[in-house]
């Protein structure tokens, strides 16, 4: 039996070894049309910014070494042209010698991927994407060549951005950061990246939301809101497309989202053709439908189910929660299914929670603090989604979440989780348990609660805004209108609170959620600000940049 597949690093070589290991004597042949077959993508970045200071440590396995130890015929600089499906035959192009052939299978695996959308011209102005070793030198060698005060710029704030964003500041590259969206990191809500982008401002980066590159003319970049730059290069991190042209050719069935289409067992539309990767379609865990999910840890497991499907054995895929995350300088954000946003625009009901924990006891020096924000169905309490941004212990929070969805643990069950404690790892109260008691509490109605972006209409209905923090943290800030009654003194302050509907808010909920309760226990209407004070600063200052962009 003779198994072909065409492309290599994460999905490719996970199903090569795997499928070695699963069947000595079958022939197995990679073919990769670039000069590496198996390198650490997801590294490039941090080599970029001189983190990662060897680059031979980014080059996993050359075809020398696969030969050795798997027995793969792996042949790089050969790029397959066609797939005839009828014939079971792909061309191939060895770009060495100009020469093609035609190659027979017996399974065929497309591990292509996807293709950074490719930049308009930019003449004048060197510009690579982030995603290949051949990229890296190129920028590496614009930053080693850079005359003085050299400056970038960054086109996209996705995770690939930001990445390149922060390693670029670390070589004394000044940066500007250009993002067509209202804001940086879409695939979480706005009021999540807001210290996000303070914290790359604060490193000396020109974010600049809500706008696109209009024109390049004479090494000058033109932005459409009229300003313009004259960076030395651009990093193109704008997004990716899925790489189709083969199974086009194959007459593979492409799906809604223009991916490859692939059953529970990653087999496309023909029973001996297979695809894994970023350029295939995923199923969403929470709505069931096609997604394009472009993750690392998902092509090396779907790699490796092919391989055991193509061994014989019965494996499927589940679906994909889209788990992420990323640091950028000292925050670190990372999200697990839908954002709030995803979940308005489809239309489905959803109720939000968000709370400021730190990352462990905070009497034990170095807690950090973190925002979390969980979305959950009002009716089932499905978890739907979750975002965190903060420093130490985002990544095991966000983990936590993902498995508790992967084995549907309700958004109270969290409350119920028996986490590791120590002082110096986490709190008797977990971040985790913390969200699950939120949502518990409004599960079942001992509180109520209503969202920062709700609050005006709230009050313009007549509804008081109690601030419950103490004197100090009012005079320090606090939101225009609000009346201040420290919590402890709530209880003998009673009557200074008008006839009406009620909203109280702390910093971040807690004291807010007390305060709540007492005023519901002496007969007032009350809903507590989700989040507190921080949320609403937080989101106030997203959406005012959004204004101003304007």
């Amino acid at each position: 039996m003779r198994t072909i597949i065409v492309g290599g690093v994460a999905g490719g070589m996970s199903a090569a070894t795997r499928l070695r290991r699963l069947d000595e004597t079958r022939e197995i042949v990679v073919f990769e049309r670039g000069p590496y077959v198996s390198y650490a993508n997801c590294g490039l970045p941090y080599y970029v910014g001189g983190v990662i200071r060897d680059r031979s440590s980014l080059l996993l396995q050359t075809p020398q070494s696969l030969a050795s130890r798997f027995r793969l015929d792996v042949r790089t600089g050969h790029e397959v042209l066609a797939v005839d499906a009828a014939r079971r035959t792909v061309t191939v192009l060895d770009a060495a010698s100009g020469e093609t052939s035609t190659e027979g299978y017996d399974e065929l695996i497309l591990a292509v991927g996807a293709s950074a959308r490719e930049a308009a011209g930019h003449p004048g102005i060197p510009t690579h994407t982030l995603r290949t070793v051949e990229d890296v030198d190129a920028i590496g060698a614009l930053v080693a060549s850079a005359a003085d005060n050299p400056s970038a710029l960054v086109v996209g704030g996705g995770f690939i951005g930001l990445e390149a964003v922060e390693n670029l500041v670390r070589r004394g590259i000044h940066v500007t950061l250009v993002q067509r969206g209202p804001h940086l990191l879409s695939p979480l809500d706005a009021e999540m990246v807001a210290p996000l982008e303070a914290q790359l401002r604060s490193h000396g980066v020109d974010v600049r939301t809500a706008v696109t590159i209009d024109a390049v003319e004479g090494g000058v970049v033109v932005l459409d809101d009229g300003s313009a730059l004259r960076p030395d290069f651009i990093v193109d991190a704008s997004g990716v497309t899925p790489s189709v042209d083969l199974a086009r050719t194959a007459g593979l069935r492409l799906g809604p989202t223009g991916g490859i289409a692939v059953d529970a067992q990653n087999r496309t539309s023909d029973q001996h053709i297979f695809a894994v990767g970023d350029g295939v379609e995923k199923v969403d865990a929470l709505s069931g439908d096609a997604a394009l999910v472009t993750m690392a840890g998902l092509a090396n497991r779907h790699g490796r189910s092919v391989a055991d499907v193509i061994a014989g054995h019965d494996e499927r895929n589940t679906p994909a929660l889209g788990t992420a995350i990323v640091k950028v300088f000292d925050t670190v954000a990372a999200k697990v299914g839908w954002s709030e946003r995803q979940l308005a625009s489809a239309g489905h009901k959803h109720r939000v929670i968000h709370t400021h924990p730190t990352s462990h006891a905070t009497y034990y020096p170095g807690a950090q603090p973190m925002s979390m924000k969980l979305l959950v169905d009002p009716v089932t309490d499905r978890i739907l989604g979750a975002q965190i941004v903060g420093g130490e212990g985002v990544d095991k929070r966000i983990d936590v979440i993902a498995v508790a969805m992967a084995g549907g643990i309700t958004a109270s069950g969290l409350a119920r989780l028996e986490l590791a404690y120590a002082p110096q790892f986490g709190s008797a109260k977990d971040p985790v348990n913390q969200l699950g008691y939120v949502a518990d509490n409004l599960r079942t109605g001992a509180t109520r609660a209503i969202q920062w972006h709700e609050l005006d209409a709230a009050v313009a209905a007549g509804a008081t805004l109690v601030d419950v923090r103490t004197g100090g943290e009012y005079a320090a800030g606090a939101i225009p209108g609000a009346l201040s009654i420290p919590v402890d003194e709530l209880r003998d302050r009673l009557s200074e609170l008008p006839a009406g509907p009620v909203v109280v808010h702390c910093q971040v909920g807690q004291r807010g959620h007390t305060a709540a309760r007492i005023l519901a226990q002496h007969g007032f209407e009350v809903v507590n600000l989700d989040g507190g004070y921080r949320t609403w600063v937080a989101a106030s200052a997203e959406s005012g940049r959004r204004l101003d962009a304007v």
